[in-house]
């Protein structure tokens, strides 16, 4: 399961893979493995990665799912590492307002966030600013649009785009939000988030597994 989510492979490379190291399992078996476990081990991720800096980045980028476009909404901090992420098959208030309310959730409110020129998402972290004036003492986010700040973000993105490209697209919207959670889980790890001395991505993700 791990290879598949860090690696640009497909389910049938990596049947292939393992069958010449003796290791016989059907695609489709490891298709239903990502789907049912990856949420779980992304959340049990969350849970113990580090400390994330309080100024951030926010952006969306694109994956296919049943020939349509749908919307991946990803924040890092200022020094690239992971916060949170959401598929949404939209991208308006609605979906900008829910992804700010769950990334502070897991990481708190920060002191800033950087946004690109998208009207939804200023809207999304104008309505959060709303409800934090009168729920946290009156501190609110600074909002900044500035495109080049960004650009952090915009190079995280593409792990995720190389690992999702040889996947051609997915099927149903269930599986594509469990198999980007796996994919961001073991970015994460790569990117050294998750506290472990002296083991390897594999083993630490073996490990949140458990």
């Amino acid at each position: 399961m791990f290879f598949y989510v860090r690696y640009a492979v497909s389910y049938r490379d990596l049947e292939e893979i393992m069958a010449e190291r003796g290791v016989q399992v059907d695609h489709a078996t490891l298709n239903r493995w990502v789907v049912k476990f990856s949420p779980l081990i992304a959340a049990q991720a969350q849970r113990r990665k580090r400390p994330t800096a309080n100024s951030w980045r926010v952006d969306e980028t694109y994956i296919r799912v049943k020939g349509r476009w749908t919307y991946l909404y990803r924040a890092v901090d200022r020094s690239g590492q992971t916060l949170d992420f959401m598929l949404s098959e939209r991208r308006d208030l609605a979906a900008a307002r829910h992804f700010f309310k769950q990334v502070i959730a897991a990481n708190d409110v920060p002191d800033r966030v950087v946004i690109d020129k998208s009207g939804a998402n200023l809207a999304g972290l104008q309505a959060v600013n709303v409800i934090l004036k009168f729920t946290n003492c009156g501190r609110t986010i600074e909002i900044r649009q500035v495109k080049y700040l960004n650009n952090i973000l915009e190079q995280d993105h593409r792990f995720i785009k190389r690992v999702t490209h040889p996947m051609m697209g997915f099927k149903a919207f269930h599986s594509a939000a469990a198999t980007i959670a796996g994919i961001e889980t073991a970015h994460m790890i790569r990117k050294g988030q998750i506290p472990a001395k002296g083991a390897t991505a594999f083993q630490i993700f073996a490990e949140i597994a458990a």
